[in-house]
């Protein structure tokens, strides 16, 4: 059985080419993706930065824990609490104490040849010019954002002068140095931004860049005055004598060793990154596999469908049925295993490659490479090996059932192209399609817009069409061809009746046009409505007519910059902040949700949110502004919810939002902030005032304090709902996971079915057709036949789109639907071209020898 098999691989390579080559290139990516995936499991964790010198450091609790019927929940804080003095006087008898205090600063560098600036006066102000002349900034855009801490902690890191002193005096800064030069130097005098206010600084020494922030250093006395709260205390004492001394109620926590990260800026940083890359990762390894068993499958059933002659003769020489089969599904074992080999080898060649280039684009940690894992190169392997033996036995059935009469058969006409087992098969599997989406828009219309969801969700439509496209063909294809056919000239009625008849040709070549468009259409059509519909609800919620918001990497507005814009006439002012409340759902599941911390009596002015019970101006201190996502949404019943500080409240449901998108959060007001600082500042023009002479004030205002005063519009052009290059990352994977099984599958077919048709093209010949005609023939049949898959692919991936726009309809969210007509012409044409490509370059070859010769050849 081997042998034979092996024979008729050797007769017919040009078959098993193409599945070949799909197969290992999708083993090849599920090993890649496999070994990067591995690799997220054992990364190793990143160690103590800025307290790695320090013995033991102190700082308040940064988790809610709360106890309940099923043991204690955990949650991270979003606002940890400062340090009490009390605390630090106790630990001080215990041994040397070192305050770290933390706030952002900007600095603006200086300019070679630009003109000497004036000291500030007024509110802000810190401290005359005196001094060497300083460089002007252009408008403020020049400013590096820092983080501000006094000197004395520097040792923690610990941070090495390389050059200049420490800072003495309260003018005096050091500022850390990036690796390749820096333009900061001991000697400048620069402009420092503060939560104090602005003033000029003299940088008195430099210290080397540790990679995990660029700081500012001032003398410890001026930064308690800058920021008065201890954010961590460095202890130089016994850890079980720290606890000791705390106690078990004080709600600090003692970091010693490696815990000592948890106190550095962002320590989960790697966690997220690392689950962003597991999501990421484990999606494209679904897709591909997905992709490559449909090629796989289409191309061995078209294969099959090619071979009936030659399973005609086998059984008129007396194979049985069962030999038949077992023939196929040897072929099917020896290209799997052979394919599945050489893709477990390119996915080893390529993991690191993905690895490394997943590190440079920070979607992973710096830290993140491979392991030693060898799991998913087996994995991978007999995944393919599987791919390729499931995919014969769907063809060895109809393998087996050739009667030896079809070594008889002339006729090209495609019949009986879809057994009940198919139908049965199809039915089932677009009931499921269209069922799922169905029940979930009923019971829960936001699972419809999560990533996992309109990931998978189109397969089961992409698979129930493949199943039915030798159905479909016919009427698409006459469809497509109408038009054709009514033009002068043959062309058009042959290749509408050629269509027609070789549906299994045209079904093999459309089917992974149908994945691909799908696929593309339904990812990046999805992702782009709910971006349009995030930014319809940001557009509809802030009716303000100025926003400033939190500038480069999160800087709160200017304190100054906030007491001028409530100064400016005809201006009504909202400052929010942004914070977060947990609640204990169930009594088994603590859930945080994004909160903004608002003035009730401003609210309205600035903002028209989505309301579907209660009022808003009900809000006060004792009350809470929740969306439909909460357990309790009655208005006027209490919930018991944990502040971004820790704190336990008890308020009232003053309002209910609608759920929309996920972005209308919960609001409180500022008592119930949780220690979060202005992050927001919305302003409005108050009717009957100048607009010009507020806007004027505002700019004014900004330029004094260092703050960016943006329109409404330009607020949302800046600010508004984006995809993150994760989500980036993973549509252009998926898409070229698509895109290159599709190319493969196009040629390998359409080389498959022109070699197949010598004989129809000689006839042609004969008939009087010119070399020109029959290759303009044969690349316009392959166009149709990528038509046929893009129409199908498109009517799957508008039932999808659908599906968002009624979930988002159903939520509250009245947006349109984003088609993306660029990437679906793109991928069409591509995909157009290399099937004109891939058949008229075999019929060239083929045409090269004599009609008559041709003619006579025998399958």
């Amino acid at each position: 059985m081997l042998m034979l098999a092996l024979r008729g691989m050797r007769t017919r390579w040009v078959t098993f080419v193409g599945s070949f080559v799909a197969l290992a290139l999708g083993v090849g990516l599920i090993a890649a993706t496999g070994l990067a995936l591995a690799a997220t499991f054992d990364a190793p964790e990143r160690g103590p930065e800025r307290f790695a010198a320090a013995p033991v450091v102190v700082r308040a609790a940064d988790h809610l824990r709360v106890d309940t019927p099923t043991g204690t929940r955990s949650k991270p804080l979003h606002h940890p609490g400062p340090v009490g003095e009390r605390i630090a006087d106790r630990l001080a008898a215990l041994g040397r104490t070192v305050e770290d205090r933390t706030f952002p600063v900007d600095v603006t560098a200086p300019r070679t040849g630009s003109a000497v600036m004036a000291p500030r006066t007024g509110p802000g102000a810190e401290e005359p010019h005196t001094g060497p002349p300083v460089r002007k900034p252009r408008t403020g855009q020049d400013a590096e954002a820092r983080v501000g801490h006094p000197w004395p902690v520097a040792a923690a890191a610990p941070y090495r002068l390389t050059s200049g002193r420490a800072p003495a005096a309260p003018g005096e800064v050091v500022v850390t140095t990036r690796p390749g030069g820096d333009r900061l130097r001991t000697g400048d005098r620069v402009q420092v931004r503060t939560p104090a206010g602005n003033g000029l600084r003299t940088v008195v020494g430099t210290v080397a860049g540790r990679g995990f922030e660029d700081a500012v250093f001032f003398t410890d006395d001026e930064a308690t005055r800058i920021s008065p709260d201890i954010d961590a205390l460095v202890v130089h004492a016994d850890a079980t004598a720290v606890r000791r001394a705390l106690g078990t109620d004080s709600g600090m926590d003692v970091l010693t060793g490696h815990d000592r990260r948890r106190a550095d800026p962002d320590p989960d940083r790697d966690a997220r990154a690392l689950v962003s890359v597991n999501a990421l990762l484990g999606t494209a390894a679904g897709i591909t596999l997905f992709v490559s068993a449909a090629v796989v499958a289409s191309t061995f059933s078209f294969a099959v469908a090619q071979r009936r002659r030659e399973f005609g003769l086998l059984r008129t020489v007396g194979a049985t049925p069962g030999r038949l089969r077992r023939t196929v599904c040897a072929e099917a074992a020896v290209v799997g295993v052979l394919a599945s080999a050489a893709g477990a080898w390119l996915g080893a060649r390529g993991a690191p490659l993905l690895v490394g280039r997943m590190a440079e684009a920070g979607l992973a940690p710096p830290r993140f490479a491979l392991g030693d894992a060898s799991w998913p190169l087996h994995t991978a392997f007999w995944t393919g090996v599987f791919v390729a033996t499931a995919a014969a036995l769907v063809s060895c059935h109809r393998a087996g059932r050739t009667a030896p009469t079809e070594a008889l058969r002339e006729a090209a006409v495609d019949s009986r192209v879809m057994p009940a087992s198919r139908w049965a098969a199809a039915g089932l599997i677009l009931l499921a399609g269209l069922g799922l989406p169905a029940l979930a828009l009923a019971v829960d219309p936001g699972d419809l817009l999560g990533r996992k969801s309109y990931v998978t969700r189109p397969m089961l439509l992409i698979v129930g069409c493949a199943l039915l496209a030798p159905v479909l063909v016919r009427p698409v294809g006459r469809l497509l061809t109408w038009l054709p056919a009514r033009l002068p000239g043959a062309t058009g009625v042959l290749v509408r009746e050629n269509t027609a008849a070789g549906v299994r040709r045209t079904a093999a070549v459309a089917a992974p046009v149908l994945i691909t468009v799908a696929l593309a259409a339904t990812l990046t059509g999805t992702v782009a409505t709910l971006e349009e519909a995030r930014a319809t609800e940001a557009r509809t919620a802030t009716t303000a007519d100025f926003v400033v918001t939190s500038g480069q990497e999160g800087r709160p507005p200017a304190p100054a910059f906030v007491e001028r814009a409530r100064a400016v006439e005809g201006a009504v002012v909202s400052v929010s902040r942004s914070t977060a409340v947990t609640v204990l759902e169930e009594d088994t599941a603590l859930v945080t949700s994004e909160a903004r911390a608002v003035d009730p009596a401003r609210l309205a002015a600035v903002s028209e949110l989505p309301v579907t019970a209660g009022r808003l101006a009900d809000l006060d201190d004792d009350a809470i502004v929740v969306n439909e996502e909460w357990l309790t949404t009655r208005v006027g019943d209490r919930v018991t919810v944990w502040l971004g500080d820790g704190r336990r409240a008890s308020l009232r449901i003053a309002a209910v939002l609608a759920t929309g998108t996920g972005d209308n959060g919960v609001y409180v007001t500022p008592r119930n902030a949780g220690g979060a600082g202005v992050d927001r500042i919305d302003v409005k023009v108050a009717e009957g005032a100048e607009r010009r002479a507020v806007a004027a004030a505002l700019h004014t205002a900004g330029a004094a304090t260092g703050t960016r005063v943006t329109t409404r519009a330009e607020w949302l052009a800046a600010n508004g709902p984006g995809t993150n290059d994760s989500t980036r990352t993973g549509l252009r994977m998926i898409l070229a996971i698509a895109l290159l099984s599709t190319a493969t599958a196009l040629a390998n077919t359409l080389v498959m079915a022109t070699s197949d048709r010598v004989r129809d093209l000689a006839v042609l010949r004969l008939a009087g057709a010119t070399v020109p005609q029959v290759l303009r023939l044969v690349a316009a049949e392959a166009v149709v036949a990528v038509g046929v898959g893009a129409v199908l692919g498109g009517v799957v991936a508008a039932v999808n789109l659908l599906v968002v726009w009624g979930a988002l309809v159903l939520l509250g969210v009245t947006s349109a639907v984003v088609v993306p007509w660029g990437t679906l012409g793109l991928v069409v044409a591509a995909a157009a071209l290399l099937a004109a490509v891939s058949a008229a370059l075999p019929a060239s070859l083929a045409l090269r020898t004599r009609p008559v010769e041709l003619a006579g050849a025998r399958e």
